[in-house]
């Protein structure tokens, strides 16, 4: 046997033990497949100006996704309204690519009167579960762009005693639509013990108000303990006091990144100054489950109550959205079966006519060869 049909034969033979039939390599395949298609997350920053939302958002994803901001003045602020500032942003580390979708929401909280100023995020936020239905119900599913928000960062003011009206009215709003993880801002403004009194605080109000903020999952009993101890520590981190900075100071004879005081330095990645690192880990080590939680309630609830308010089946299979202002009258739909059934029969006609002059065309061309042999 020569050397190349060793080589040939060494390819497909078994190297593991008897009865190993290699399935066991199934999540390898998964590994490289979503590795080179790469992944989508869109997350959403909600709060009063002045939190510090943008510099976090800078922060977590070590990027600057607002170079041309303009901070509007007290004048501009009495009538604003609330406007939708959607920035996208390709990261790539280590061979993974990720499509990062920051929705920010300028505007929010600040006019004199609040009292309607989130039904622009909700319009927002159904809109994505709407384009979304839609392109899933189209005949090209391949390419869908995902840009449902899987995750909401709401910003607590750290100077109130809690939650305000506001803080209330729009969690309520929203958690039955987006996974909501509450977030204290500016938390070096707190010492330790006001930190954990306000933590506590918010906690109370939310249960007493029956909010449904973003729980993460209980680690699986085969999960190493370091994994679970950390599960732990996320979980009694909730709501997360944060700390933002884009700024590089020398602090202990080392560059790191924080806020500089005349009594000391805020470290941004220190957890034992705020819970900068705690916030991140959370949404870095639980993307996937808030996709999913996303995938799987949220928009599943969506699409549910879209069909019960008028959606129906085209004779494929596919769901047809209609206008959410009403349900369609029963004459409605008859005429659209009507006009269906028209189209296919003229698409029927015109296929028949198309083949038919190609036949003509055919006999023609045969008879012209006969005569001149």
């Amino acid at each position: 046997m020569s050397q190349a049909d060793k080589m040939k034969q060494g390819q497909f033979t078994n190297p593991e033990t008897p009865g190993y039939v290699g399935f066991a390599n199934l999540p390898n395949q998964v590994h490289r497949k979503s590795v080179k298609k790469g992944f989508e997350f869109t997350l959403m920053v909600v709060g009063e100006s002045g939190l510090g939302k943008s510099t976090l958002i800078n922060s977590l994803f070590l990027t600057d996704l607002y170079p041309e901001r303009v901070i509007p003045g007290a004048a501009e602020k009495i009538e604003r309204t609330v406007q939708i500032e959607a920035s996208t942003v390709e990261i790539e580390e280590r061979g993974v690519k990720l499509r990062l979708t920051v929705v920010d929401t300028p505007g929010y909280g600040d006019a004199i009167n609040s009292q309607d100023c989130f039904s622009t995020i909700i319009a927002y936020i159904d809109d994505q579960f709407e384009r979304y239905l839609h392109d899933e119900s189209g005949l090209n599913r391949r390419h869908i762009v995902d840009n449902r928000v899987h995750c909401c960062f709401y910003f607590i003011s750290p100077l109130g005693h809690g939650l305000k009206p506001l803080d209330v009215q729009f969690m309520k709003a929203i958690h039955n639509k987006v996974n909501v993880v509450p977030v204290i801002a500016k938390a070096d403004t707190l010492t330790l013990r006001e930190r954990e009194r306000l933590k506590r605080r918010i906690l109370d109000e939310i249960d007493e108000q029956g909010i449904k903020i973003y729980h993460l999952p209980d680690a699986e009993s085969d999960e190493d303990e370091d994994f679970k101890e950390q599960t732990r520590i996320l979980k009694a981190s909730i709501p997360f006091a944060v700390v933002g900075s884009n700024q590089q100071i020398e602090a202990k004879g080392k560059k790191v990144r924080g806020r500089l005081y005349p009594w000391g330095v805020v470290e941004v990645e220190n957890p034992e100054h705020n819970d900068f690192l705690k916030l991140r880990t959370m949404l870095i080590t639980h993307m996937q489950d808030l996709q999913e939680v996303t995938q799987d309630l949220h928009y599943e609830n969506f699409r549910s109550d879209r069909l019960k308010r008028g959606g129906r089946l085209s004779s494929h299979g596919y769901v047809l959205p209609l206008s959410p202002a009403k349900a369609p009258e029963p004459e409605e739909m008859d005429k659209d079966m009507i006009l269906q059934e028209k189209e296919a029969e003229l698409r029927r006609m015109q296929e028949m006519i198309a083949k038919m002059q190609a036949q003509m065309q055919n006999r023609g061309e045969g008879e012209g060869d006969g005569q001149h042999l």
